[in-house]
């Protein structure tokens, strides 16, 4: 148990719109697909050979059978996801238009109701690393409650805490200062903080990454990861800082690059347990991070992309 790795967050289905440049008015063929950030995370520890179990709420409704059973089919232990007889699984649509803007429509549903009492605090206790990387969590209370709590327990006890805002400007809209406060009390409490360079610079209001990234060091991050797309991934722990480069491929859908980034990333942690002040290992492990971020966007797809480690050594 000692290397496991808990992450929470929402468990959701992403209904996509396959009509080209079709709004969702007049989209008629949708593509259902697992989504949660929390649970791309938790199925890339699981294929990189780690252990990893899911924490959120889905309905007990044909849908949240389905993303239980999308876990499952890959490894990740779903004996924390609970299943709500009064909420329905969220669900999101989204079609593309020709000009690159999305239309979305969300509709929140159990992962929203998460509580604390529905908690299982030995597993939390038990587990190596805990990893808060929700893009729903933050926005409302009783989840947000929740969230936090289990956050401040966790630093409380000693616990390698991850976090990663995953700021959706659709789930933000005039609400945006909120976010910045939300996410600075996350910071405040994590070892490692993940998040791209957009999102550096909507938290700390600078577009400058060494001063953006010493203001996440300020607010308490120990290692700080800014990723920058194709250009890699800016890394510091407060001592030393170094743009790490990522590997050239074709790129064809980028959905979930982030989210196995932060996977491989926290794989390696629980299996090595460096010293957050030996940049050298830290700079392998976002090296390999980097692969693993590029190889999903090589496919179509999130957790379908997500690589094992043999289909990472493919890649040069």
């Amino acid at each position: 148990m000692k290397s496991t790795i808990i992450c929470m967050g929402e468990l959701l289905i992403d209904f996509f719109c396959t009509d080209v440049d079709i709004n969702l008015m007049e989209g008629k063929n949708f593509l259902k697909q697992a989504g949660g950030a929390p649970a791309n995370v938790c199925a890339t520890i699981a294929k990189l050979g780690g252990t990893a179990q899911f924490c959120g709420k889905v309905g007990n409704d044909p849908f949240g059978h389905f993303l239980k059973k999308t876990l499952d089919d890959v490894q990740v232990d779903t004996s924390m996801v609970v299943l709500d007889d009064v909420h329905p699984t969220t669900l999101a649509f989204v079609s593309l238009q020709a000009n690159g803007q999305r239309d979305f429509v969300f509709n929140r549903g159990a992962d929203a109701y998460l509580m604390e009492e529905e908690l299982d605090y030995d597993k939390f206790n038990n587990a190596a690393i805990l990893h808060f990387g929700s893009a729903t969590a933050l926005l409302n209370d009783p989840f947000q409650s929740t969230y936090f709590a289990v956050m401040e327990t966790a630093r409380n006890n000693g616990k390698f805490i991850s976090f990663d805002p995953n700021f959706r400007s659709d789930l933000w809209k005039e609400r945006e200062s909120d976010f910045i406060q939300l996410a600075k009390k996350g910071i405040a409490l994590a070892d490692f903080v993940k998040v791209s360079d957009e999102e550096l610079h909507i938290i700390t209001g600078s577009a400058d990454l060494t001063e953006g990234t010493e203001m996440l060091h300020q607010l308490g991050a120990k290692v700080a990861a800014v990723t920058l797309g194709s250009k890699g991934t800016y890394l510091s722990n407060g001592i030393h800082n170094e743009i790490i480069p990522s590997v050239k491929v074709k790129s064809v859908d980028s959905t979930g690059a982030g989210d196995a980034f932060v996977g491989a990333t926290l794989y390696q942690l629980a299996q090595t347990n460096p010293s957050l002040d030996d940049f050298q290992a830290l700079k392998e492990i976002i090296t390999f991070s980097n692969k693993v971020g590029a190889f999903v966007c090589t496919k179509v797809g999130a957790i379908s992309a997500i690589p094992t480690s043999e289909e990472i050594l493919t890649l040069v």
